[in-house]
């Protein structure tokens, strides 16, 4: 039984940093991601690693400024964000899948089969 538990978001003005973390018990597969989602809109990937290669996937709206990784011995996916702004207000969640392959990871939200129950984010202007 795999379960993801997300913790690390919060309020912050735009400009600032925030570190989510998920922490995954049990065999969680090759790929781990973070989607987000905010009202009224469909879930997006965010970012993306692929814990046999250590590739990175990134949506282009957070690249530069966010930074996933993943701490093997905790079996723990990071998410830093920095440079947050506003319309980076949203539920995020973390996901775990063992499709994709060795060197990539899927991006669409469908193809992950494990999740966590979410973070808020919230950024003001």
């Amino acid at each position: 039984q795999v379960q993801l538990v997300e913790s690390g978001g919060g309020s912050v003005q735009a400009g600032g940093s925030l570190r989510l973390s998920c922490v995954a018990s049990g065999n969680s597969g090759n790929c781990m991601g973070w989607f987000r989602q905010a009202p009224g809109k469909e879930r997006e990937g965010v970012a993306s690693f692929s814990k046999g290669s250590g590739r990175t996937y990134y949506v282009d709206s957070v690249k530069g400024r966010f930074t996933i990784s993943h701490d093997n011995a905790k079996n723990t996916v990071y998410l830093q964000m920095n440079s947050l702004k506003p319309e980076d207000t949203a539920m995020y969640y973390c996901a775990s899948t063992a499709r994709g392959t060795w060197w990539t990871c899927p991006r669409r939200p469908q193809e992950y089969d494990y999740w966590g129950q979410g973070t808020q984010v919230t950024v003001s202007s």
